[in-house]
């Protein structure tokens, strides 16, 4: 049986029983496990409800309690990203590290505003403040949670913490944007006020071989073979190979390079930086066209949905796309297969 006591530090509580439930002073375990192993350790909580559902579940599960030293959020941020950088460890690429950086130092942030130094100290009371503060649409919240939870899950493997108090946060309701590719009408405005051939190459790139505003920026001129595409998508790191319309192959290859080895960037900075000024320039065109809603990920819906009204197979679009499981494209596209809405109609005109 475990039993708890309040350890009072007389410099700062006048109080002196064990069992004292106002003060807030430290709460220790004592006791036996199951097992028969002898327990003497603190339970890192100052709530008296806490740690008595803290005792009751060592009792019941018998594990002893975390012993070791308490680990600061500063030294688990470091541990975290060594191992997520680490070609033998997470190997994660540079743009995730850069979101977990980014999510380390917003915590960080956080915890010296509220006074918090240690992992253990953000329960769910505080990850949930940490939580109101974010400025994100619900399902970039959505994915900063999944980071949330890993970080706190690497703390919990090292038993720097008893528990992931981010599992209990409930993620934010996230209503699917509906995919937008751009009408002929509205490709052919695009294209007028690109007068630029390094925006308008950049463009068609886009739209005739469905990559990413990152891949883009970045692509090489040794992933041009010919007509084809080859590359490893920064994202994903699925292989695409995609044949490219001779105008989009001219419009590459007429282009001056400011560095031999890649069609759009400088090969200078950092990536990320790269495609912000790529991002901006490509809303520069949205205005001048009045495209409404305009974004650079529906050149890549409306490669998508362009095969997919041709009649190519949703298999063969993920292949494309370089999307990791196919489920993944049927999320975003299966509304725009022709063979179903074929058989969609079909069905209906047996009603007529």
């Amino acid at each position: 049986m475990i039993s708890l006591w309040r350890r009072h530090n007389p410099a700062k509580c006048d109080l002196t029983s064990r069992a004292e439930r106002k003060c807030r002073c430290p709460i220790w375990a004592t006791g036996t496990l199951p097992s028969g192993e002898k327990v003497r350790a603190t339970t890192r909580l100052r709530d008296w409800t806490r740690a008595e559902a803290i005792a009751r579940r060592w009792e019941v599960e018998g594990t002893q309690p975390i012993q070791s030293g308490r680990t600061t959020i500063v030294q688990w941020r470091d541990a975290f990203l060594q191992d997520a950088e680490s070609p033998a460890g997470k190997n994660l690429n540079p743009e995730t590290t850069r979101k977990y950086k980014l999510l380390f130092r917003q915590l960080i942030e956080f915890a010296d505003d509220r006074g918090l130094r240690f992992v253990n100290q953000l329960n769910l009371n505080e990850l949930t403040s940490f939580r109101s503060r974010w400025k994100d649409a619900p399902l970039s919240a959505s994915k900063k949670l999944e980071r949330l939870r890993s970080i706190l899950k690497f703390a919990l493997r090292r038993k720097w913490i008893s528990e992931n108090p981010a599992t209990e946060l409930d993620p934010p309701k996230v209503r699917p944007s509906p995919t937008l590719p751009f009408a002929h009408a509205e490709m052919k405005r695009i294209l007028k006020v690109a007068k630029n051939p390094r925006v308008r190459a950049f463009i068609l790139v886009m739209r005739h071989s469905g990559l990413r505003i990152s891949d883009t920026t970045t692509l090489a001129v040794k992933s041009l073979e010919g007509s084809r595409l080859r590359l490893y998508q920064t994202k994903t790191g699925e292989h695409v190979s995609v044949l490219l319309p001779d105008t989009v192959v001219s419009a590459l290859q007429s282009l001056p390079r400011r560095n031999p080895q890649y069609f759009f960037w400088s090969g200078n900075g950092k990536p990320i930086n790269a495609v912000s000024i790529w991002w901006r320039a490509l809303n520069s065109i949205f205005k001048k066209a009045k495209i409404v809603n305009g974004r650079s990920h529906r050149f890549r819906d409306s490669f998508s949905v362009a095969l997919l009204e041709a009649g190519v197979s949703l298999e063969s679009v993920s292949k494309l796309l370089g999307h990791q499981s196919v489920r993944v494209t049927e999320k975003h596209y299966s509304p725009w297969v022709k063979t179903r809405q074929d058989a969609l109609d079909r069905e209906i005109l047996k009603v007529l």
